[in-house]
């Protein structure tokens, strides 16, 4: 079965500097400019995942999050690795350095709005070395959370007021499933 709009050519609609409002037959959706990508960090040592919280302008409150940035973002980083930005984003956001990086995959998380993807990965062998909380403005709080509580943690952000990102399902699916 083919789309009729899958060979509509794409339309620009507006860009900014990182996000670019496009159409394509009659689907209008959101992307990243410049080919910019992003990198999600599942960080996970000792029994316990590292969880960043921010303000988030386009919901108008606090999200809980898996760490993450862009890959390439920076003038002078076009060809930087989906490793190397992980490793970077991970020390920034959070204080910790990991030994690696392993890539788990490519993954959309609302196609049908938005084309970017973003590469999962995992951060081996974590060690602190710094507090984190982003870039300068950023305002990030950092949970290093137990893995068995994380369920009870996630409730209890949910409670406080703060939003769920999507990829939190990464490390609630089974949970989510057993009662299923």
């Amino acid at each position: 079965m083919t789309y009729p709009d899958a060979e509509a050519p794409e339309e620009i609609r507006w860009q900014g500097k990182f996000i670019t409002a496009k159409q394509r037959g009659r689907w209008e959706y959101v992307g990243r400019a410049r080919g910019i990508r992003a990198a999600v960090i599942v960080a996970v040592d000792d029994g316990h995942v590292l969880l960043v919280e921010q303000f988030r302008v386009p919901l108008g409150r606090n999200c809980l999050e898996l760490p993450a940035g862009l890959i390439g973002d920076e003038a002078g980083s076009e060809g930087e690795t989906v490793e190397a930005s992980a490793a970077r984003e991970l020390e920034e956001e959070t204080g910790y350095r990991p030994d690696r990086i392993e890539v788990i995959g490519e993954f959309a998380s609302s196609p049908g709005m938005v084309s970017e993807t973003f590469s999962l990965v995992r951060a081996i062998g974590l060690t602190k070395v710094g507090e984190g909380g982003g870039v300068p403005g950023e305002n990030i709080t950092v949970h290093r959370v137990p893995l068995a509580d994380i369920a009870h943690f996630v409730a209890a952000r949910r409670a406080a007021g703060a939003v769920m990102d999507v990829k939190l399902l990464t490390l609630l699916g089974a949970g989510i499933l057993a009662g299923a």
